[in-house]
């Protein structure tokens, strides 16, 4: 996923190679616009090609929205004053990708939108997940994360597959000389040329730290960096590590012994993961009356590691850096 800052907002895109097919995939849905059929859920405005899908979209969307959030600050969102426009293109052999557009203005943040495109399966298992996060993200800290602590627990709620799919590009990336050092990464405020490495090692290093945490404490461990744009510090308050160095020696380690799972004393303190989600939507404020239009009560999602698919169940139901900078796998 790429982000980039336009104006005063934020774009969200899950990788180049998939921004630049989103860019073509605008010119056909021109011409596809007049034929796309709408839904529309408490926080989300959904258009698709076809209705049921639009649907299935948006109660997937409202599903991810308050059971990540949940998962990842242990509250559910306020309900947004305006709802997020989500424009799906949907084709069988659709590379996945998509792209998520907010504006931060003093602590505030608005103007969501959002356009994600590929096969049913990817969007609703992969790039939904990836995107709603993004939101949850942009809501609680009120302002732009590091690119890599952003991206990379974005695609730690992605499906197994995609998830796979970094890790292999990050040994490729490793073995290669494009890895970047973490007091470059931790540093970066924009994105790098080589930036698909960004990704995979983001994603490696977030999922490395919430293995051994939990989600909770990954985004406190976020917010006291934010507010001392001190990592190392933060570090080692929250993991133990002194320093970001440190961490880099402690992350490759890992990577080369095969990211191996935590020890069962860290496994165990881990908080298990969030309950199951209400079917109530949250109003304005935690105070407020419930939404008019609840939730649906969709098939729930898995807010384990191995997330379960929302289109499986959606389905079934229908049915009846560089090498001199020293970050190297050898």
């Amino acid at each position: 996923m790429v982000c980039g800052r336009i104006g005063d907002g934020i774009r969200s895109t899950r990788g180049l190679g998939a921004w630049l097919g989103f860019v073509a995939a605008l010119v056909a849905l021109t011409a596809a616009e007049a034929l796309a059929a709408g839904h529309r859920t408490a926080n989300f405005i959904i258009e698709a090609p076809t209705e049921a899908l639009a649907r299935r979209i948006g109660d997937a969307a409202e599903q991810y929205r308050h059971t990540l959030a949940v998962e990842w600050t242990g509250s559910p969102l306020p309900r947004w004053s305006r709802p997020c426009p989500i424009t799906a293109q949907v084709a069988p052999n659709l590379g996945a990708g998509g792209a998520t557009s907010f504006v931060f203005d003093r602590g505030e943040v608005f103007n969501w939108t959002m356009t994600i495109q590929g096969s049913e399966e990817r969007i609703l298992d992969s790039v939904l997940p990836h995107e709603i996060t993004h939101t949850i993200f942009a809501s609680h800290f009120r302002q732009p994360l590091p690119r890599w602590a952003d991206e990379g627990a974005c695609t730690t709620v992605e499906h197994p597959v995609e998830r796979a799919r970094q890790h292999k590009l990050l040994i490729e990336f490793l073995t290669t000389g494009r890895g970047i050092a973490f007091p470059e990464m931790f540093a970066m405020k924009e994105y790098p040329a080589d930036v698909l490495p960004l990704y995979s090692q983001g994603y490696s290093l977030a999922r490395y730290l919430i293995e051994r945490g939990g989600r909770h404490k990954y985004v406190a461990f976020v917010s006291d960096g934010l507010a001392s744009d001190d990592w190392s510090s933060a570090l080692a308050a929250h993991y133990g590590v002194k320093g970001v160095a440190q961490m880099q020696h402690v992350w490759l380690d890992w990577v080369k012994q095969g990211c191996p799972a935590p020890p069962a004393s860290l496994a165990a303190a881990v908080p298990p993961p969030a309950a199951s989600w209400s079917a109530v939507a949250r109003g304005q404020s935690p105070d407020s009356a419930p939404a008019p239009n609840p939730v649906p009560a969709a098939a729930p999602v898995a807010t384990s590691a191995a997330r379960t698919s929302v289109y499986a169940q959606a389905r079934r139901a229908a049915d009846g850096g560089t090498r001199k900078s020293g970050t190297g796998v050898d």
